[in-house]
């Protein structure tokens, strides 16, 4: 069984930067597909950024130029670096993980574990 748990999350005003870490626990994550998921209240989860296996990354329109996504093998740790945050960029952040994907580019896959989440909140 996989366990993710997020951290990074806080309060930032509009331009700053966080770092979002999600942690692993299984010891087989490098065959995983990881990615960040974000939902802002009253709306659904959306994909932010993926990351494959074999170290593809997608990011999603809204965030490409602002976000990078990363995974370290070593510490079995997915990484979300968030720059020039917007107030829009306000929402609870996930990771998850998936063991197969039949969409990648549009976060298809079968996401078969998700942390409890880490809030964003990002004031003007």
């Amino acid at each position: 069984q996989v366990q993710l748990v997020e951290s990074g999350g806080g309060s930032v005003t509009t331009g700053g930067s966080l770092r979002l870490s999600c942690v692993v626990s299984s010891t087989t994550s490098q065959h995983y597909s990881m990615a960040w998921f974000r939902q802002r209240a009253g709306e659904e989860r959306e994909g932010v950024a993926i990351s494959s296996s074999t170290g593809r990354t997608v990011d999603a329109a809204s965030v490409k130029g602002r976000f990078t996504s990363s995974r370290d093998r070593y510490t079995n740790t997915l990484i979300l670096q968030m720059n020039d945050l917007k107030p829009e960029d306000t929402a609870m952040y996930y990771c998850a993980a998936a063991t197969y994907c039949w969409g990648f580019s549009e976060f298809g896959c079968d996401w078969i574990s998700w942390g409890p989440g880490t809030q964003v909140t990002v004031s003007s």
